[in-house]
């Protein structure tokens, strides 16, 4: 491994734990910028990204407090912490693929994004379920885990997607990943 894919790394890590402290508590789980680093990870690292997320999340479970709610290994036992997990999936998912237009790119995004949330919502639902002794309606978990991060995420990865075609033209490909 260089040195430069070794930075990168940490500096998506700081990015995503950075994100998770620009929050909005609009939702059972907050609105977060992780999302938006996650994607950002994934166009720039491809399936490198992984990697950031995983730093970021064997940081979180160490106990630094760098998650949305804190830190620590107990967060495995807070409901949001699937979220994370989808982090994960979604980087690989979406760093999977090379892209070839604006429309491919968006809707990989959406998929990774879709990821995150299928992931989430069923952690959350196992956990309050075996865990905490509660069960949720489905549409309950759509309408409080889902459908009000829409407008937010669909920002995200617009965001994404536009500040990874900026780095492309103006950065030579040799100073980001290969």
């Amino acid at each position: 491994m260089k040195t430069k894919d070794m930075c990168l790394y940490a500096l998506f890590a700081v990015l995503i734990g950075v994100g998770a402290f620009i929050k909005l508590p609009i939702s059972i789980v907050p609105v977060t910028l992780q999302t938006l680093f996650v994607i950002l990870a994934a166009l720039i690292l491809k399936e490198k990204a992984v990697y950031s997320v995983l730093l970021y999340i064997g940081i979180g479970l160490l106990g630094i407090p760098v998650f949305a709610s804190g830190g620590g290994i107990s967060y495995v036992l807070v409901p949001s912490f699937g979220y994370l997990i989808g982090f994960v999936v979604c980087a690989y998912f979406v760093g999977h693929f090379q892209y070839q237009n604006y429309i491919k790119t968006f809707i990989v995004c959406l998929i990774g994004m879709l990821l995150i949330y299928l992931i989430g919502m069923l952690y959350f639902a196992l956990l309050q379920y075996f865990y905490y002794g509660q069960s949720y309606s489905v549409m309950f978990l759509l309408t409080s885990l889902f459908l009000v991060y829409i407008p937010g995420d669909l920002l995200s990865v617009i965001a994404a997607i536009v500040i990874y075609e900026r780095l492309q033209a103006y950065v030579p490909k040799k100073m980001l990943y290969e």
